[in-house]
């Protein structure tokens, strides 16, 4: 097996002059969302001429290329996000964003590109894979649920149903090769809220005869503090960041109303559903308290991203064979981000792993940033690992 994994690194290696291509062409040209045409003509041009049914259509811009090994088994997917964010790009690359206020500041260029580079290596040694292989190339991770809307419309369902999932997120932090996972959740689940408070304005020279929301939108924000050292338990945390206080038009008017949006994360549902709820109380108790109309309004955001914990210490092992002992990292704790790759996971054991692309020593801007940079060259090692993965679990199936 270590010949394998030995042939598949060897393999990967000699495609990175053209998946770093790709991944420059993709980065170029930023799209969002679930509609990507662009970013589908380039996935299909570069899966063009390998043994591989493609599909596309539905209500998104995914493509679903199916790999029949041969000999027959399991079904494993392996699946790559695709759409950029709406940011602006100050990398000072040559390949930087053309499209103003659009950028891939999380990675999914990497992730196409490696996802390609894996089907050339699986195409390659398709009478060796005892199964098949489904390749998920999917818009709409950034805020867009697009896996639960391919799930709906049928992708872990067809023929042959999918019986195990595996996804590579990039990280510019960690360093270069390192593979990072563990099992139970790794990435939290994230909900948005929006708090209306409403009083009576008038003028700010006499603010007895107003109901002024603003320090009541105040103390509420200083009360969900509170409320989470305070309610939740440590050990099963919540995170509650306030990100915009909206009120009032000019220094002497008492506005009618104060707005209060901002975000949750939790790593399980019972801390998630705890924090709605005091939410909603700490706004319900502070704003009758000073005689004025609170209203919380909660959009639900992903699910946790929970490995599986046998898949999970599967990929550690085929990770500890490819790159070794030293880059492999056992995560303490998840990361307080939310994935969409969860909707899978909630449906089919699998696991995530994020792939360290640190690029040169010192300090690295994160992803989500407008500077973040990668190591591409470890595109090769994602590559690599995307195959191997598939191959041994299909193996260890049979």
């Amino acid at each position: 097996m270590q010949d394998l994994l030995e042939r598949l690194t060897e393999g990967a290696r000699a495609l990175l002059p053209e998946i770093t291509d790709l991944r420059r062409r993709l980065h170029a040209e930023p799209e969002l969302g679930l509609e990507l045409p662009a970013t589908q003509a380039k996935i299909l041009e570069a899966l063009d001429g390998l043994e591989l049914e493609v599909a596309t259509g539905g209500s998104t811009s995914a493509v679903v290329a199916t790999l029949e090994g041969g000999r027959p088994g399991a079904t494993v997917l392996l699946r790559a996000d695709m759409d950029a964010l709406p940011m602006h790009e100050d990398t000072g690359l040559e390949f930087a964003s053309r499209h103003e206020g659009r950028m891939h500041a999380c990675g999914h260029d990497a992730h196409m590109a490696m996802l390609v580079g894996a089907a050339r290596i699986l195409s390659e040694k398709r009478e060796d894979v005892p199964g098949t292989v489904k390749l998920l190339f999917q818009p709409g991770e950034e805020g867009h649920a697009g896996a639960r809307i391919l799930i709906e419309e049928g992708l872990l369902e067809g023929v042959p149903a999918v019986e195990g999932a595996f996804a590579i997120h990039v990280d510019p932090t960690l360093p270069p090769g390192a593979v990072a996972t563990r099992p139970g959740p790794i990435l939290a689940a994230t909900d948005v809220f929006s708090i209306e408070i409403t009083g009576r304005g008038g003028h700010a020279s006499m603010p007895h005869h107003t109901h002024d929301p603003i320090p009541v939108a105040c103390e509420i924000v200083t009360a969900l503090q509170a409320l989470i050292t305070r309610r939740i338990d440590a050990f099963d945390p919540v995170v509650l960041t306030v990100t915009k206080i909206e009120a009032g038009t000019t220094h002497n008017v008492i506005p009618e109303m104060a707005r209060i949006l901002g975000t949750t994360r939790a790593v399980s549902e019972r801390s998630r559903k705890k924090a709605r709820e005091g939410i909603e109380r700490v706004v319900a108790g502070i704003a009758a308290a000073h005689g004025v109309d609170g209203k919380v309004y909660v959009l639900p955001g992903y699910p946790v991203t929970r490995n599986d914990a046998g898949f999970a210490d599967f990929v550690r092992g085929v990770a500890f064979d490819l790159v070794g002992e030293d880059r492999v990292i056992d995560m303490p704790a998840p990361i307080m981000g939310a994935e969409d790759f969860s909707y899978i996971l909630e449906r089919v054991p699998g696991a995530m792993v994020f792939l360290g692309m640190r690029p040169g020593d010192g300090p690295a801007a994160p992803i989500h940033s407008n500077r973040m940079l990668i190591d591409e060259e470890v595109m090769a090692t994602g590559a690599a690992l995307h195959a191997a993965v598939a191959l041994r679990w299909l193996e260890s199936r049979t």
